[in-house]
């Protein structure tokens, strides 16, 4: 459950130092998820073309914890999709760095794409990486539309009908920002961050939120993926581990339990739902039994007692404000799976 972005401002270290450490956390996240992949715990059919190099694999819960953050956060996209299919849909991601969500939404369920458009959002410096390994691999491109495709790898864009990515610091994002003149904010709108705000001031992540509740005038969501707790004895190794290596989670300390994460999104405009569930919530709740066994028969999870804790320190967190029913059913995902 390593993080997928570091965020740093200009100033304070050279750019030479800011490029390595963005595109080793990228890289990271992307031999985590091929290492799940490779383990059997998720299909993936796209995560070895965004892996530089030899696979690096991981210790069990972290495979464990990659699979159960991927399957939740799945299972709440689908959700959206599914939901009045016959609306256009928008997907805004994140600091969505390598991530494969849209190729798999392509590839397994291509019949959501005529109406969906998925966008993705971070630095230049990662998205011209993305993009060439886009470029590179055939499989990817036949899930765009070539006929109306543009790409300018130097400036890290890339724009087809159904798919973009745009490289922005997010940062630049909050209320009457001017990224909203350029895209559709009158669609239904779903927004995902898997640890991608942690890194911001607490003011920086809550102006995101705000942007997203004030210029988008139709149904909107997010979906969070984040740590919690940090007052603990787990939680203070955790943060002085990730410490090492540069990374500091700014708003950890304000957001710092499911409670925390309800009810910040409550108060910045997701009005009609919040829910949080910690990541061992959702394995011990939504996973099935029959599933359970599967995963927990792939490889010998030594430290239970260790994946306990970790499961417990991080989270899923989701909200929305409807104006059109998209989001219906997201209040009970996960129950009855078991």
């Amino acid at each position: 459950m390593n993080p997928v972005r570091f965020l740093k401002r200009d100033g304070g270290s050279s750019a030479e130092e800011k490029d390595r450490v963005v595109q080793q956390t990228d890289q990271d996240a992307s031999q985590s998820r091929l290492s799940a992949v490779e383990a059997g715990y998720l299909e993936d059919p796209f995560a070895k073309s965004f892996v530089a190099g030899e696979l690096q694999r991981r210790y069990p819960l972290i495979n464990r914890g990659t699979y159960i953050r991927t399957t939740a956060i799945d299972k709440l996209v689908n959700h959206f999709l599914s939901s009045s299919p016959e609306t256009p849909k928008q997907i805004i991601s994140l600091g969505a760095g390598s991530d494969t969500r849209f190729f798999r939404i392509a590839s397994a369920n291509p019949g959501v794409i005529p109406n969906l458009i998925y966008r993705e959002l971070d630095f230049r410096a990662i998205t011209s990486r993305k993009i060439a390994s886009i470029t590179a691999s055939p499989a990817l491109q036949s899930l765009l539309s070539p006929q109306d495709l543009s790409v300018d790898q130097v400036d890290g864009s890339l724009v087809s009908k159904h798919y973009s990515i745009h490289p922005l610091d997010i940062r630049a994002l909050h209320p009457s920002a001017d990224f909203s003149a350029s895209i559709n904010t009158s669609l239904p709108t779903l927004f995902i961050s898997e640890c991608c705000l942690v890194y911001l001031s607490p003011t920086e992540a809550d102006a995101i939120l705000r942007w997203i509740t004030t210029d988008f005038s139709s149904s909107v969501g997010i979906i969070l993926y984040e740590p919690t707790g940090g007052d603990d004895a787990f939680g203070r190794v955790m943060i002085q581990n990730l410490a090492a290596r540069g990374i500091v989670l700014k708003t950890l300390k304000k957001y710092s339990s499911l409670e925390r994460q309800v009810e910040r999104l409550r108060v910045l405009g997701f009005t009609d739902g919040q829910l949080a569930v910690s990541v061992k919530g959702i394995h011990d709740g939504w996973v099935s039994a029959r599933e359970r066994g599967r995963i927990a028969g792939l490889e010998m999870l030594d430290e239970v007692e260790e994946w306990d804790m970790l499961a417990a320190h991080y989270c899923v967190a989701w909200g929305w404000r409807e104006r059109g029913g998209v989001f219906a059913g997201w209040r009970d995902v996960g129950q009855g799976d078991h």
